[in-house]
């Protein structure tokens, strides 16, 4: 069968690509620049300051970003494994058993979906505050431990991956839940798991409004509510621009790596990992 060309879909895919990639491109751009330079050059014209401005944000506070760098692989990082094992077995039960009440726990799912986390940042922080919890690590953790997206996607992964007949052949061997689940369904469920905790791993890592409600002590901070501070510090500090400029290109190296390693474990047929099992 030849494939058909069409000049219309790649002029939008390549001016979408272009909309995706012209801000990356500007903060690397950017970040090379000197305090000077960064307003009174050309926008797209290179200069050879990175690594000065990389020392220069390291000694900030004695490296204090990489404080905030290593909050945030432990906020994105942790809160997404847990997510994503929270999520592949409720979802799990969800696609294959039956209980009384089913359906509307799920509904009540769907409307979690619907409902922006900024909305619920508030409560939270109430319910937090009444326990102690603020101003302390498991105030961006707990949060974050419960996704209704990733148990909604967990569900159809779970009964699009893992045959009924499996399972049924798992417990006529002797197998108890917990150990079906452990060595038969995760490992059918991998590339959705993935996918999973891809999700949650990048919503975490770019949260703003959670982390700067619950925590007080900058030194608790993320990288997006640590470079809002020094953002703000450049209205009367413009020298900070370009350090906010340089940790904006750090912050998403981990996220681009995190996404090459991940890649290789997306299959486009679900049901094959299954199958292989």
């Amino acid at each position: 069968m030849q494939l058909r060309r069409s000049p219309l879909a790649t002029t939008l895919l390549l001016l979408g690509a272009a909309y995706c990639l012209l801000p990356v491109l500007w903060v690397v751009i950017a970040s090379s620049k000197s305090a000077g330079e960064l307003f009174s050059t050309f926008t797209l014209a290179p200069s050879t300051h990175l690594f000065d401005n990389i020392a220069d944000l390291s000694n900030y506070r004695d490296g204090l970003y990489w404080r905030w760098m290593a909050n945030t692989a432990l906020y994105a990082g942790l809160g997404a494994a847990v997510s994503t094992l929270i999520s592949a077995m409720a979802g799990y039960a969800l696609a294959k058993f039956d209980f009384r009440g089913k359906s509307f726990v799920f509904n009540v799912i769907l409307a979690g979906v619907l409902v922006p986390g900024v909305i619920l940042a508030i409560p939270q922080y109430l319910l937090l505050a009444k326990v102690g919890l603020t101003n302390t690590y498991w105030a961006v953790l707990l949060p974050s431990f419960i996704s209704p997206y990733g148990i909604y996607l967990a569900r159809i992964f779970a009964a699009a991956s893992v045959p009924t007949e499996i399972l049924e052949a798992s417990r006529i061997d002797g197998a108890g839940d917990w150990r079906t689940f452990g060595r038969v369904v995760l490992p059918m469920m991998r590339t959705g798991l993935v996918t999973v905790f891809l999700f949650q791993f990048v919503a975490i890592w770019n949260n703003y409004m959670l982390p700067f409600i619950m925590l007080g002590d900058d030194k608790l901070y993320p990288i997006t509510v640590g470079l809002s501070g020094l953002l703000n510090q450049g209205a009367s500090q413009p020298a900070m621009y370009t350090s906010v400029v340089t940790g904006a290109l750090l912050s998403i190296i981990p996220l681009i790596a995190l996404f090459l390693t991940l890649q290789r474990y997306w299959q486009v047929d679900l049901a094959a990992g299954g199958v292989k099992a």
